[in-house]
């Protein structure tokens, strides 16, 4: 594997001011996965459906999409939020999931005084794939899961076509 260096100035990310010292090894790994998908004659899943790969953002929830007949699931693990916290929404061909738990606690007892704060914030943007029907895409979340539903168009769901595999 070749040597990695960093560059303080270039590893910067712009909202936060904190160097990124794990850049280049993302960018070594984003290379390796795209000249391996490219061997197989295979799209890149992570240019098929992110815009943003989680690991650009330690606080992002893994996702799972999937795909049937009729549509595309993108399913969302997002323990301690509720839904009042969380916003699904569609901008051109993108769709963006984010998010926000904050939580307080505080104790008083007679000789000690404890006060904890923390904040958490998550966005994903995944591009939305050829044939869904961006009118009825829909998101529902039960028990700290999110998932959200992406029906393809009846055009779409025409253009499947079943390859039987035959024993060579």
């Amino acid at each position: 594997m070749a040597e990695v260096s960093v560059d303080v100035k270039k590893a910067m990310p712009a909202r936060t001011g904190v160097p990124d010292v794990w850049q280049p090894l993302r960018s070594e790994f984003d290379r390796m996965f795209d000249r391996l998908s490219g061997t197989f004659g295979l799209p890149s899943l992570r240019r098929m459906f992110d815009v943003e790969p989680a690991w650009l953002n330690f606080n992002a929830p893994a996702v799972d999409v999937s795909e049937d007949e009729k549509s595309y699931k993108i399913t969302a693990e997002l323990p301690g939020l509720d839904e009042k916290n969380i916003d699904v929404s569609v901008s051109g061909d993108t769709l963006v999931l984010k998010g926000e738990k904050r939580e307080e606690k505080e104790e008083k007892e007679k000789n000690r005084y404890i006060s904890e704060r923390s904040y958490g914030a998550f966005q994903r943007a995944f591009s939305l794939p050829d044939g869904v029907d961006r009118d009825k895409i829909t998101a529902g979340f039960a028990k700290g899961v999110l998932t959200v539903t992406l029906p393809k168009t009846t055009e779409a769901q025409k253009q499947q076509k079943k390859i039987e595999v035959k024993a060579a």
